[in-house]
Protein backbone atom coordinates (compact mmCIF):
# COMPACT_ATOMS: atom_id res chain seq x y z
CA UNK A 1 0.00 0.00 0.00
CA UNK A 2 1.01 3.65 -0.37
CA UNK A 3 3.16 4.88 2.49
CA UNK A 4 1.28 7.34 4.74
CA UNK A 5 2.87 10.79 4.90
CA UNK A 6 3.59 10.50 8.62
CA UNK A 7 5.47 7.20 8.19
CA UNK A 8 7.55 8.34 5.19
CA UNK A 9 10.31 9.92 7.37
CA UNK A 10 10.82 6.53 9.07
CA UNK A 11 11.14 4.88 5.65
CA UNK A 12 13.64 7.57 4.61
CA UNK A 13 15.67 6.94 7.78
CA UNK A 14 15.66 3.18 7.25
CA UNK A 15 13.60 2.45 10.36
CA UNK A 16 10.72 1.05 8.29
CA UNK A 17 11.17 -1.02 5.12
CA UNK A 18 7.61 -0.63 3.90
CA UNK A 19 3.99 -0.46 5.03
CA UNK A 20 2.08 -3.73 4.63
CA UNK A 21 -1.46 -2.73 5.59
CA UNK A 22 -3.60 -0.50 7.73
CA UNK A 23 -4.59 -2.35 10.88
CA UNK A 24 -7.08 0.00 12.53
CA UNK A 25 -8.15 3.59 13.10
CA UNK A 26 -8.79 4.62 16.69
CA UNK A 27 -9.82 7.72 18.54
CA UNK A 28 -6.24 8.88 19.14
CA UNK A 29 -4.21 7.10 16.46
CA UNK A 30 -4.07 5.07 13.26
CA UNK A 31 -2.17 1.78 13.39
CA UNK A 32 -0.36 0.14 10.47
CA UNK A 33 1.39 -3.20 10.00
CA UNK A 34 4.93 -2.51 8.81
CA UNK A 35 8.13 -4.37 8.03
CA UNK A 36 11.26 -3.21 9.85
CA UNK A 37 14.54 -4.80 8.82
CA UNK A 38 12.72 -8.02 7.99
CA UNK A 39 10.62 -8.03 11.19
CA UNK A 40 6.84 -7.51 11.14
CA UNK A 41 5.82 -4.80 13.60
CA UNK A 42 3.16 -2.14 13.96
CA UNK A 43 3.41 1.63 13.66
CA UNK A 44 1.07 3.73 15.76
CA UNK A 45 0.56 7.14 14.15
CA UNK A 46 -0.80 9.57 16.72
CA UNK A 47 -3.48 11.95 15.52
CA UNK A 48 -3.14 15.69 16.08
CA UNK A 49 -5.21 17.14 18.92
CA UNK A 50 -7.65 18.68 16.41
CA UNK A 51 -8.35 15.23 14.92
CA UNK A 52 -8.26 13.27 18.13
CA UNK A 53 -11.67 12.39 19.55
CA UNK A 54 -10.42 11.31 22.96
CA UNK A 55 -12.69 13.08 25.42
CA UNK A 56 -11.49 15.14 28.37
CA UNK A 57 -7.76 14.69 27.69
CA UNK A 58 -7.07 17.38 30.30
CA UNK A 59 -8.63 15.13 32.97
CA UNK A 60 -6.18 12.36 32.11
CA UNK A 61 -3.19 14.71 32.02
CA UNK A 62 -3.84 16.05 35.52
CA UNK A 63 -0.85 15.44 37.73
CA UNK A 64 1.62 14.70 34.94
CA UNK A 65 4.95 16.31 35.70
CA UNK A 66 6.94 18.27 33.13
CA UNK A 67 10.51 18.72 34.31
CA UNK A 68 11.41 21.53 31.94
CA UNK A 69 9.97 24.74 33.43
CA UNK A 70 9.88 26.53 30.05
CA UNK A 71 7.83 23.70 28.55
CA UNK A 72 5.55 23.66 31.55
CA UNK A 73 4.84 27.40 31.31
CA UNK A 74 4.27 27.19 27.56
CA UNK A 75 1.82 24.31 28.01
CA UNK A 76 -0.10 26.30 30.61
CA UNK A 77 -0.29 29.35 28.34
CA UNK A 78 -1.41 27.31 25.34
CA UNK A 79 1.10 28.86 22.94
CA UNK A 80 2.02 27.15 19.67
CA UNK A 81 5.18 25.80 21.29
CA UNK A 82 3.11 24.80 24.31
CA UNK A 83 0.63 22.88 22.17
CA UNK A 84 3.50 21.06 20.48
CA UNK A 85 4.90 20.12 23.87
CA UNK A 86 1.45 19.03 25.03
CA UNK A 87 1.27 16.66 22.07
CA UNK A 88 4.77 15.33 22.81
CA UNK A 89 3.75 14.83 26.43
CA UNK A 90 0.64 12.85 25.36
CA UNK A 91 2.72 10.57 23.14
CA UNK A 92 5.62 10.16 25.57
CA UNK A 93 3.19 9.18 28.32
CA UNK A 94 2.41 5.96 26.44
CA UNK A 95 6.08 5.14 25.85
CA UNK A 96 6.91 5.76 29.51
CA UNK A 97 3.89 3.75 30.68
CA UNK A 98 4.73 0.78 28.43
CA UNK A 99 8.30 0.70 29.73
CA UNK A 100 7.19 0.98 33.36
CA UNK A 101 4.54 -1.71 33.02
CA UNK A 102 6.87 -4.11 31.22
CA UNK A 103 9.24 -3.69 34.15
CA UNK A 104 6.34 -4.35 36.56
CA UNK A 105 5.50 -7.67 34.92
CA UNK A 106 2.43 -6.54 32.97
CA UNK A 107 2.08 -7.94 29.45
CA UNK A 108 2.20 -4.99 27.07
CA UNK A 109 3.70 -4.60 23.57
CA UNK A 110 7.44 -4.06 23.35
CA UNK A 111 8.41 -0.67 21.90
CA UNK A 112 11.16 0.06 19.36
CA UNK A 113 11.26 3.85 19.35
CA UNK A 114 9.16 6.89 18.52
CA UNK A 115 9.85 9.48 15.82
CA UNK A 116 7.71 12.48 14.87
CA UNK A 117 4.58 11.10 16.47
CA UNK A 118 4.97 7.54 15.15
CA UNK A 119 5.55 4.77 17.70
CA UNK A 120 7.03 1.48 16.50
CA UNK A 121 5.82 -1.48 18.54
CA UNK A 122 5.66 -5.23 18.69
CA UNK A 123 2.78 -6.68 16.68
CA UNK A 124 0.82 -9.08 18.90
CA UNK A 125 -0.12 -12.17 16.89
CA UNK A 126 -1.91 -15.48 17.47
CA UNK A 127 -0.58 -19.02 17.00
CA UNK A 128 -1.09 -18.80 13.23
CA UNK A 129 0.86 -15.54 13.01
CA UNK A 130 -2.25 -13.46 12.32
CA UNK A 131 -3.00 -10.27 14.24
CA UNK A 132 -4.28 -11.27 17.68
CA UNK A 133 -8.00 -10.58 18.24
CA UNK A 134 -9.33 -8.05 20.70
CA UNK A 135 -10.87 -9.44 23.85
CA UNK A 136 -14.25 -8.12 22.72
CA UNK A 137 -14.11 -10.42 19.70
CA UNK A 138 -13.44 -13.52 21.77
CA UNK A 139 -15.88 -15.91 23.44
CA UNK A 140 -14.80 -18.42 26.06
CA UNK A 141 -15.96 -21.07 28.53
CA UNK A 142 -16.54 -20.09 32.15
CA UNK A 143 -13.24 -21.49 33.45
CA UNK A 144 -11.26 -19.54 30.84
CA UNK A 145 -13.13 -16.35 31.75
CA UNK A 146 -12.27 -16.82 35.42
CA UNK A 147 -8.61 -17.43 34.58
CA UNK A 148 -8.24 -14.46 32.25
CA UNK A 149 -10.15 -12.16 34.60
CA UNK A 150 -7.76 -13.12 37.41
CA UNK A 151 -4.79 -12.38 35.14
CA UNK A 152 -6.13 -8.93 34.28
CA UNK A 153 -6.94 -8.13 37.91
CA UNK A 154 -3.31 -8.92 38.71
CA UNK A 155 -2.13 -6.74 35.83
CA UNK A 156 -4.27 -3.84 37.08
CA UNK A 157 -2.88 -4.48 40.56
CA UNK A 158 0.68 -4.40 39.26
CA UNK A 159 -0.07 -1.21 37.33
CA UNK A 160 -1.37 0.44 40.49
CA UNK A 161 1.71 -0.66 42.44
CA UNK A 162 3.77 0.97 39.67
CA UNK A 163 1.80 4.19 40.24
CA UNK A 164 -0.40 4.01 37.15
CA UNK A 165 -4.05 3.55 36.25
CA UNK A 166 -4.89 2.71 32.62
CA UNK A 167 -7.93 4.98 32.62
CA UNK A 168 -9.61 3.57 29.50
CA UNK A 169 -9.40 -0.18 29.96
CA UNK A 170 -12.09 -2.26 28.27
CA UNK A 171 -12.47 -5.29 26.03
CA UNK A 172 -11.52 -3.02 23.11
CA UNK A 173 -7.93 -2.43 24.23
CA UNK A 174 -6.94 -5.88 25.42
CA UNK A 175 -5.58 -8.33 22.85
CA UNK A 176 -5.54 -12.10 23.36
CA UNK A 177 -2.76 -14.30 22.00
CA UNK A 178 -1.89 -17.92 22.79
CA UNK A 179 -0.35 -16.86 26.11
CA UNK A 180 -3.29 -14.79 27.34
CA UNK A 181 -4.29 -11.09 27.59
CA UNK A 182 -2.06 -8.21 26.46
CA UNK A 183 -2.95 -4.65 27.47
CA UNK A 184 -2.63 -1.93 24.81
CA UNK A 185 -3.41 1.79 24.31
CA UNK A 186 -1.89 3.74 27.19
CA UNK A 187 -1.45 7.42 26.18
CA UNK A 188 -4.12 8.40 28.70
CA UNK A 189 -2.60 6.42 31.62
CA UNK A 190 -2.84 8.50 34.79
CA UNK A 191 -0.66 9.01 37.83
CA UNK A 192 -2.40 7.11 40.63
CA UNK A 193 -1.15 9.51 43.29
CA UNK A 194 -1.32 12.89 41.56
CA UNK A 195 -4.56 12.56 39.58
CA UNK A 196 -7.74 13.24 41.58
CA UNK A 197 -9.74 11.02 39.22
CA UNK A 198 -7.45 7.99 39.59
CA UNK A 199 -9.75 6.09 41.95
CA UNK A 200 -12.87 6.48 39.80
CA UNK A 201 -10.86 5.51 36.69
CA UNK A 202 -9.50 2.41 38.42
CA UNK A 203 -13.03 1.44 39.47
CA UNK A 204 -14.27 1.92 35.91
CA UNK A 205 -11.38 -0.10 34.42
CA UNK A 206 -12.09 -3.00 36.77
CA UNK A 207 -15.84 -2.80 36.24
CA UNK A 208 -15.40 -2.88 32.46
CA UNK A 209 -13.28 -6.01 32.70
CA UNK A 210 -15.63 -7.65 35.21
CA UNK A 211 -18.72 -6.87 33.15
CA UNK A 212 -17.20 -8.45 30.06
CA UNK A 213 -15.89 -11.61 31.71
CA UNK A 214 -19.15 -11.73 33.66
CA UNK A 215 -20.89 -12.53 30.38
CA UNK A 216 -19.19 -15.94 30.53
CA UNK A 217 -18.79 -16.34 34.31
CA UNK A 218 -21.70 -14.48 35.97
CA UNK A 219 -20.34 -15.10 39.48
CA UNK A 220 -17.67 -12.46 38.77
CA UNK A 221 -20.33 -9.75 38.73
CA UNK A 222 -20.55 -9.94 42.53
CA UNK A 223 -16.81 -9.26 43.03
CA UNK A 224 -15.46 -5.98 44.39
CA UNK A 225 -11.81 -6.00 43.36
CA UNK A 226 -11.74 -2.24 42.77
CA UNK A 227 -12.70 -1.27 46.31
CA UNK A 228 -10.44 -3.93 47.83
CA UNK A 229 -7.49 -2.90 45.68
CA UNK A 230 -7.83 0.84 46.27
CA UNK A 231 -8.22 0.49 50.05
CA UNK A 232 -5.03 -1.58 50.26
CA UNK A 233 -3.26 0.92 47.99
CA UNK A 234 -4.29 3.90 50.13
CA UNK A 235 -3.06 2.12 53.26
CA UNK A 236 0.26 1.30 51.59
CA UNK A 237 -0.40 -2.43 51.93
CA UNK A 238 -0.79 -3.31 48.24
CA UNK A 239 2.05 -5.15 46.53
CA UNK A 240 2.30 -6.90 43.19
CA UNK A 241 1.94 -10.24 44.99
CA UNK A 242 -0.90 -9.35 47.37
CA UNK A 243 -3.56 -12.05 47.18
CA UNK A 244 -6.90 -10.41 46.50
CA UNK A 245 -10.25 -12.02 47.26
CA UNK A 246 -12.63 -9.78 45.32
CA UNK A 247 -14.62 -9.38 48.53
CA UNK A 248 -15.13 -6.04 50.21
CA UNK A 249 -17.55 -4.94 52.90
CA UNK A 250 -18.94 -1.56 51.95
CA UNK A 251 -18.99 1.06 54.75
CA UNK A 252 -22.33 1.56 56.47
CA UNK A 253 -21.89 5.30 57.05
CA UNK A 254 -23.75 7.83 54.92
CA UNK A 255 -22.70 7.77 51.32
CA UNK A 256 -20.77 10.62 49.74
CA UNK A 257 -23.43 11.60 47.21
CA UNK A 258 -21.07 13.78 45.15
CA UNK A 259 -18.55 10.96 44.86
CA UNK A 260 -21.24 8.46 43.90
CA UNK A 261 -22.68 10.80 41.27
CA UNK A 262 -19.17 11.40 39.93
CA UNK A 263 -18.63 7.67 39.46
CA UNK A 264 -22.02 7.27 37.78
CA UNK A 265 -21.23 10.15 35.45
CA UNK A 266 -17.85 8.62 34.59
CA UNK A 267 -19.46 5.26 33.80
CA UNK A 268 -22.08 6.91 31.58
CA UNK A 269 -19.37 8.84 29.71
CA UNK A 270 -17.38 5.63 29.22
CA UNK A 271 -20.43 3.88 27.80
CA UNK A 272 -21.06 6.82 25.47
CA UNK A 273 -17.44 6.63 24.27
CA UNK A 274 -17.76 2.90 23.66
CA UNK A 275 -20.93 3.37 21.64
CA UNK A 276 -19.25 6.09 19.53
CA UNK A 277 -16.29 3.79 18.98
CA UNK A 278 -18.53 0.93 17.83
CA UNK A 279 -20.44 3.26 15.53
CA UNK A 280 -17.20 4.59 14.00
CA UNK A 281 -15.89 1.04 13.42
CA UNK A 282 -19.15 -0.02 11.79
CA UNK A 283 -19.00 2.99 9.43
CA UNK A 284 -15.44 2.15 8.29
Amino acid sequence: MKTPIRIQPLVDDGLVDHVISRLMSGKEADVYVVQCQGEIRCAKVYKDAAQRSFKKAVTYQEGRKVRNSRRSRAMEKGSKYGRQQQEASWQNAEIDALAKLHEAGVRVPETFGCLDGVLLMELIVDEQGDVAPRLGDVTMPSDQALEDHAILMNYIQRMLCAGLVHGDLSEFNVLVDQYGPVIIDLPQAVDATANNHAKSMLMRDIQNMTNYFGLFAPELLKSRYGHEMWELYEKGDLTADTKLTGKFKMPTKSANVDAVMGEIKAILEEESMRQERLKAEQEE
